[in-house]
């Protein structure tokens, strides 16, 4: 390089006042603060708290910058995600940035809030697990395909977002009344964003449909049982849950062959083979109790609602079979959910309309394959559900009939010896 070129190379530095008063990040990594108010550029970039040692009384130099970045909004779910500081912690130019996001269309609106990006990273860390039986889950539905389509499927990132929360309050119960109120939230905004879609469903988004009432069904459970609520009889009116299995069911039959296709397309599990000896006992003794009672009813008098018994008491044997088969293979929780919705899916409607009337007969088979919930009662989501059910049926039936139901009771309080 010679004199001129070297003259010129000097001349094209750009010469800058040399100053103190940056803020104390760059000053940390030795990088040049522009000072921009209330946060500098370098600071902005990198998401970071600015952190000015210049007076709070001295003029702002100059506007802050206008380049774009992923904002976060004062949320009322704030206090979940951190403590709140006191107010000697605070500086003049801190404030809380965090917002609960508004999912309802099919983009972020420009914010997220940490309140629900802290349940979205417990989903894909803890929740699915929960969900999942990961064995059998090859294709990665829960940890991978579900939190994906929830980006262009508001339903299912919100309902994801609302197990999260549900999972975090049985983790947290001293935050427990704060998290079921943010799962309310988003659960009922993942209601919403299903049932405006359901009136066009096709091929495209029936999968997206059909695991949105998947996740629904689960949110119910997961929230805990309901005084005066028992899955498919309620103290006054339609169950709630009966209506989400309506849903399901009337979704399942317009689009089936679509719906179980592609990853999510069932595949057999090579672990299950059958009844292991040690449970055959078990097994053998409820379905004497299911014959007893068979019996009992084929002694009445003929009729609509006889028939409507029989069709349902005949089915039970065999989910009691499948049941044991699943245990036998160390299955439990979540694994057992199919032959939990399976069973009550395949009574025909003339059955269900006789329990949600609180037919004595009705109640005395459904208190048989409340023993199917005990099972499951290694998920969070379940915990409870067996005895509330019972209970349930229990103050429905008259006194006289108590001694129909005395098997699953003492099954579910765990007083027989097998």
């Amino acid at each position: 390089m010679d004199v001129a070129e070297a003259q010129n190379k000097i001349r094209s530095r750009r010469s800058h006042q040399k100053s103190r008063l940056g803020c104390s990040n760059c000053k940390k990594r030795r990088v040049k603060c522009d000072e921009k108010k209330p946060s500098c550029t370098k600071c902005l970039n990198h998401s970071i708290p600015c952190d000015f040692s210049t007076p709070a009384s001295q003029s702002p130099s100059s506007t802050p910058s206008t380049r774009p970045r992923y904002r976060f909004k004062k949320s009322k779910y704030q206090s979940l995600t951190s403590p709140s500081p006191s107010a000697g912690d605070l500086r003049p130019d801190q404030s809380s940035v965090a917002t609960q996001c508004d999912l309802a269309g099919n983009k972020f609106n420009g914010g997220i809030s940490f309140a629900d990006l802290q349940l979205f990273h417990h989903y894909l860390l803890s929740t699915y697990r929960t969900l999942a039986d990961e064995s059998n889950d090859k294709h990665g539905i829960w940890p991978i395909h579900l939190p994906q389509w929830g980006m262009s499927f508001p339903s299912i990132l919100h309902l994801i977002l609302a197990l999260a929360a549900l999972h975090q309050a049985h983790e947290k119960p001293d935050l427990r009344v704060q998290y079921v109120a943010q799962a309310d939230d988003h659960f009922t905004f993942g209601v919403q964003s299903v049932t405006t879609v359901l009136s066009r469903i096709d091929s495209d988004n029936c999968q997206l449909v059909y695991m949105s009432a998947v996740l629904i069904c689960l949110v119910y459970f997961g929230h805990g049982p309901r005084p005066g609520e028992y899955l498919v009889f309620s103290d006054a009116g339609s169950a709630e849950w009966l209506v989400l299995m309506r849903g399901v069911r009337s979704i399942l039959v317009s689009r089936h062959s679509e719906i179980f296709s592609g990853i999510l397309k069932p595949e057999p599990d090579e672990s299950i083979e059958g009844v292991s000896p040690d449970l055959q006992d078990e097994l053998c003794q409820h379905q004497a109790r299911i014959v007893a009672l068979q019996a009992s009813v084929e002694s009445l008098p003929p009729s609509a609602e006889k028939d409507s018994y029989l069709h349902a008491i005949r089915t039970l044997p065999g989910t009691f079979e499948e049941l044991y088969t699943m245990r036998s293979a160390g299955k439990g929780g979540t694994a057992l959910l199919p032959m939990v919705i399976g069973w009550i899916y395949r009574m025909p409607e003339s059955f269900i309309v006789l329990l949600e009337h609180k037919d004595p007969y009705a109640l005395m088979i459904l208190a048989h394959w409340v023993i199917v919930l005990k099972y499951m009662n290694s998920s969070w989501m379940f915990i409870g559900w067996d005895k509330h059910v019972i209970s349930g049926i229990r103050a429905s039936l008259a006194t006289e009939l108590h001694e129909w139901i005395e098997w699953p009771l003492n099954v579910i309080h765990d007083k027989n010896q097998y």
